[in-house]
């Protein structure tokens, strides 16, 4: 089993290209047809955004694992990193319906809720990177 991905972001097609890469890990891993849809939707959004204001960044897919009451825990790890503008307000992008593209919105705020664990790190001028972990129930 291929335990890792990487995808560069550069046009859409790539975003597509990143979808399918989480799909086929996290139906590997175990996930059911809900959560790989859960994944690749969170995918989705965190390349686009690297797309539409990056320009170029990578989505990282990796299997991880923790030890848990019982046994070995398996998840799957989503990092979106590009070297773009950085979020000048952390805050403010996390605020259900704030969107700067002109869509709905769901944006970061919609990842963080179809994730299990998710952290934002943003310097301006440097660029962003973004973790999210989905385990398995």
């Amino acid at each position: 089993m291929e335990t890792q991905s990487c995808v560069g972001v550069k046009n859409e097609w790539d975003i597509v290209a990143a979808r399918q890469a989480g799909r086929s890990l996290s139906k590997e891993i175990g996930f059911g047809s809900v959560d790989q849809a859960r994944i690749t939707t969170a995918i989705s959004e965190l390349a686009r955004n690297i797309y539409l204001y990056a320009k170029r960044g990578e989505i990282s897919i990796e299997l991880v694992e923790k030890p848990s009451k019982l046994g070995l825990r398996k998840g799957i790890k989503i990092t979106a990193k590009d070297q773009g503008p950085g979020i000048p307000d952390i805050r403010q992008v996390m605020m259900d319906g704030f969107t700067t593209s002109g869509g709905m919105g769901a944006g970061l705020p919609g990842v963080e809720r179809l994730m299990d664990d998710f952290t934002i790190d943003s310097v301006v001028g440097e660029g962003t990177t973004i973790t999210a972990i989905k385990w398995i129930r």
